[in-house]
């Protein structure tokens, strides 16, 4: 297996999470997303929307989107339940983080970063609050529980860590979340866990040109 993924990303980190937690060899080819990485005709051989992460298996076949990537990796595995409901509600926190985390949480980390937008802009504010609408939720929903489904980890747990860690990059204070901050030590604990997520570079370049990203 190959992937195609950008460091800093918390959607190409999930997958290399969940790749270790597996005991899964791969062969990792860094793509800059920031500057043409997935904007050559290569890349978009492989994903036509050109975003990372792409899983390309050993037939040559490409698994795009990373939440699409971990059901199938997990297949078979006590990471992904049998059990339709609860499989269900794994499904819905995929789905959840996709809809709601990134947007507020992932995507105001990577503009303060990157200096796109100063804290205090508006846009900021609003992603700011979004953010912490999310992690509000979680702590409702985690305070009562060890892990998000079934009393156990499971990909749901891979998915939200990922950008949920690092909030406070995107100027949240994971503090005010004891329950959150609490499963987030339980992750951390799992075996095979691994965190190679680097931060984003601080010379990353939105709307050069070179990237999907504006």
């Amino acid at each position: 297996m190959r992937l195609h993924d950008y460091p800093a990303s918390g959607n190409c980190f999930k997958v290399r999470l969940l790749l270790a937690q597996l005991g899964r060899d791969y062969e990792r080819v860094d793509v800059d997303i920031f500057d043409g990485g997935t904007l050559t005709d290569e890349f978009g051989a492989l994903n036509p929307t050109r975003t990372t992460p792409v899983l390309e298996l050993d037939d040559g076949e490409p698994l795009v989107e990373s939440n699409a990537i971990l059901a199938y990796l997990a297949e078979g595995t006590d990471l992904l339940p049998d059990d339709p409901i609860e499989r269900a509600q794994v499904m819905r926190w995929l789905f959840y983080e996709q809809a709601e985390i990134v947007p507020s949480i992932g995507s105001l980390r990577v503009r303060l970063a990157a200096a796109v937008l100063p804290p205090e802009h508006p846009a900021a504010q609003r992603m700011h609050e979004a953010g912490a609408r999310c992690l509000a939720v979680l702590e409702g929903h985690l305070s009562e529980r060890t892990f998000l489904v079934g009393e156990r980890y499971t990909i749901a747990d891979t998915c939200l860590y990922a950008y949920v860690h690092v909030a406070g990059d995107a100027t949240l204070d994971l503090a005010e979340y004891p329950a959150v901050s609490a499963w987030i030590g339980r992750v951390e604990a799992t075996p095979g866990f691994v965190d190679d997520l680097r931060p984003i570079p601080p010379d990353t370049r939105f709307g050069a040109g070179r990237s999907i990203y504006g």
